[in-house]
């Protein structure tokens, strides 16, 4: 059942997402996109910091391990994203940040095959974090794949839109999207086998898991918000972000560690 379980969290996160963005207008994403940034920040701190890092403390396993596991975690992303390799830009016209015209269009001259590869490694990698979570306990698991779910839906608006200004269309860059999606599941199932006859790796995993979120959190989404805003957006900022961290706070009630 656990592996059902998995197959299903990563065919959720991987695909809902790549089938929502595509059905979301250019008129609809710049009203709910930058919104949808704010909250994803929450969410991605509230899973990690009041879930995923808790458990993974309650373990056996040393302290000071974990905790240089994060460290190394936060600086394998990082070297990740310089090599193009962990992509999760939220970047495109029309999402609320003034881009100049045509940006869609220099995104994709970058090539749309590294938007590709690039969101692959990345959904495969939150296959594995999701079979890792599952391993550990499966209220866990449905909590870390709802994070990813959200997180995913404005990644793929940009990735989709990029697509389809290199050149795909819109038919060739959904499957494309489909199938990069489908590497959640390949990472799910492959952590599944990986991980579960090693159960003392889990607690390590799950502290990489929180990584990646704290690390797609604050490199990527709090720095979209550091501009000047008038007040009422950075309230309306603050009360998307409280409304991710009041989500992940909501489920803990379900979930004793």
């Amino acid at each position: 059942m656990t592996l059902l379980h998995i197959v299903l969290a990563t065919l959720v996160g991987g695909l809902l997402s790549v089938l929502l963005a595509a059905l979301v207008t250019q008129v609809v994403l710049g009203r709910i996109v930058k919104h949808l940034v704010s909250l994803s920040a929450g969410v991605l701190l509230g899973a990690s910091l009041l879930h995923v890092l808790p458990e993974a403390f309650e373990s056996q396993a040393s302290s000071q391990e974990l905790f240089l596991c994060l460290l190394g975690g936060l600086l394998f992303f990082f070297l990740l994203e310089k090599l193009e390799l962990y992509r999760h830009s939220h970047h495109h016209e029309g999402d609320g940040h003034h881009h100049h015209h045509h940006f869609d269009a220099e995104q994709a001259g970058r090539g749309g095959l590294s938007v590709l590869v690039g969101d692959s490694i990345h959904n495969f990698c939150d296959g594995l974090l999701i079979a890792a979570a599952f391993l550990a306990d499966p209220k866990l698991g449905w909590l870390t794949a709802g994070a990813v779910l959200l997180h995913e839906i404005p990644q793929e608006v940009g990735d989709y839109l990029v697509l389809l200004n290199a050149g795909l269309s819109r038919r060739r860059a959904l499957a494309y999207n489909a199938m990069s999606g489908l590497a959640a599941v390949a990472g799910g199932v492959l952590g599944y086998f990986m991980l579960q006859p090693f159960e003392t790796a889990l607690p390590y995993l799950m502290v990489v898991a929180s990584s990646s979120f704290i690390y797609v959190a604050v490199a990527d989404l709090i720095p979209q918000m550091q501009r000047r805003l008038p007040w009422s957006e950075t309230l309306a900022q603050l009360a998307w972000i409280g409304g991710g961290l009041g989500l992940m706070a909501l489920a803990s009630l379900g979930h004793a560690h």
